[in-house]
């Protein structure tokens, strides 16, 4: 008799990639009592320019996950809310109190998380690439992997077979998780969307900086995009420039003379020596800035996770939050299995569950990180301008108008209905300044165009993350945006 594939798995899940979301993902699984495989094309120490911040929110969910020690040994330094500056003006954001986020240098952060991983019950952590998922039907029930030279010595996980090709190996389990990133291998098999990308982020490790305001993060609200810094350590901090598409040329030097030229002199006076010094020191790095909508898929056997299935401009630092919460509320629904062996079942709780319950929260990050974009950018509109001002006045009132977006960017709010009000507040905040000091008909149009523009940045997120249906609808109504053509 042929084993079926039951037979042959040796393991409850196989998780594809070992960054934050998977070994995390891993770690939770492993001591819910399942056993689990890790299988990470790259073992050796990431070397990234995002994933360096992480808000509070994302801060509590490790902190349940039971990964908070993964913060130490790494130099992380606290993060006690924003600085936002404009070239005339400056605004001060608090975290809650009690409230930290942390930021720290990406690829020790990841290493940390990977030891925890490993040491976790039930979970074994390879280094191979995966070729291939396994299917039996419409179900995924597998994995093949190729290992890599370094782990010649134990060439297969326990419970692996080896294929009709040497030099794959073939490992089963009723569930794969693909959580292998930005760079997904395997989310065209699932999702139609491809991640869509309008600027890039270049980055530069600041030696000896001292920040404006230590322990901060700070938004140079500069021309035409922003520009971030943040510590990564004690003595470095990340500056990180979005540029928009086409980036100038590195190869050329187009890219070094554009951050010398354009940026340079748009930094606060205090960085600017440092900035140069990073410039000439090192060669920029870049990274494009993609956003993916998450679109639901229901396949048995197999979900993905992460950056594979889900991104936002990394503008709010909201990435590792979503994607921690996204793997504690899957570890809390899939408890109570016995096993994941009814695929059926597991289909239902991914589907009527899990899609469901994160949808609000996921849905206020994304949103919140494309709609600050814009208004941080505003370049492309020329109502835009009126509402970056409006922000600022906004949020310089003080009380609620600092507190609730605030709030919104720790991720501690995860409220779509609070993110879309206190986006039309900012929004009339800027109609205020354009009307003032009396109204005028070419007022009025311009405070139309403001409050036009305001709508037509956030329906359409609203509209892809599907939440708050009646927001378009009234925008449509009261003439904002157009009505989408059929």
């Amino acid at each position: 008799k042929r084993p079926t594939t039951s037979d042959l798995a040796m393991h409850d899940a196989i998780v594809v990639g070992g960054g934050v979301v998977g070994c995390a993902l891993a770690f939770a699984l492993g001591n819910q009592g399942r056993r689990v495989l890790v299988i990470e094309r790259d073992l050796s120490e990431p070397d990234r320019i995002v994933g360096e911040l992480m808000q509070p929110a994302g801060v509590d969910r490790l902190t349940d996950l039971g990964m908070a020690n993964a913060f130490e040994g790494i130099d992380a330094a606290m993060c006690y809310g924003y600085q936002i500056f404009t070239p005339t003006q400056s605004t001060h954001l608090p975290y809650p109190q009690g409230k930290t986020g942390r930021s720290f240098h990406h690829g020790r952060f990841v290493n940390n998380l990977r030891r925890l991983a490993s040491k976790a019950p039930n979970v074994e952590l390879i280094q191979g690439t995966v070729t291939s998922l396994i299917e039996e039907g419409t179900s995924v029930v597998g994995v093949k992997y190729k290992t890599s030279e370094a782990s010649k010595e134990a060439p297969a996980a326990e419970g692996g077979n080896t294929s009709e090709d040497a030099s794959l190996v073939c490992s089963y389990a009723p569930l794969t998780f693909v959580c292998d990133g930005c760079n997904s291998n395997f989310r065209r098999i699932f999702v139609d969307q491809k991640p869509l990308a309008t600027s890039s982020f270049v980055g530069l490790v600041l030696r000896d900086c001292k920040p404006p305001k230590p322990e901060h993060g700070h938004v140079f609200l500069a021309n035409p995009s922003p520009i971030l810094l943040y510590q990564l350590s004690p003595t470095e901090a990340r500056l990180l420039v979005d540029v928009p598409n086409p980036l100038p040329s590195a190869a050329n030097g187009d890219l070094v003379r554009y951050l010398e030229t354009h940026t340079g002199p748009q930094l606060p006076e205090s960085i600017r020596p440092v900035f140069l010094e990073a410039l000439h020191r090192e060669r920029p790095r870049s990274m494009p800035n993609s956003k993916l909508h998450p679109e639901p898929h229901a396949r048995p056997g197999v979900m993905l996770l992460g950056d594979s299935w889900n991104m936002r401009h990394p503008l709010t630092g909201g990435g590792m939050t979503v994607g921690l919460s996204d793997v504690k509320l899957i570890t809390n629904l899939l408890k109570g299995l016995p096993d994941f062996k009814d695929q059926a079942r597991v289909v239902d709780i991914i589907r009527n569950k899990f899609y469901p319950q994160r949808t609000g929260y996921a849905a206020t990050i994304n949103i919140l990180a494309g709609a600050l974009y814009k208004v941080f950018a505003a370049n492309d509109d020329p109502a835009l301008p009126a509402m970056r001002e409006g922000c600022m006045s906004y949020f310089n009132t003080g009380g609620i108008c600092a507190r609730g977006p605030v709030a919104l960017l720790s991720g501690l709010d995860g409220s779509s209905l609070t993110l879309v009000t206190h986006f039309f507040a900012v929004a009339f905040f800027g109609v205020a300044r354009v009307l003032w000091p009396f109204p005028t008909l070419s007022r009025l149009r311009h405070a139309h165009r403001l409050l036009s523009a305001a709508a037509n940045i956030v329906v359409p997120l609203i509209m892809r993350e599907h939440v708050l249906r009646w927001v378009p609808v009234l925008c449509r109504l009261l003439g904002l945006v157009k009505k989408e053509k059929k």
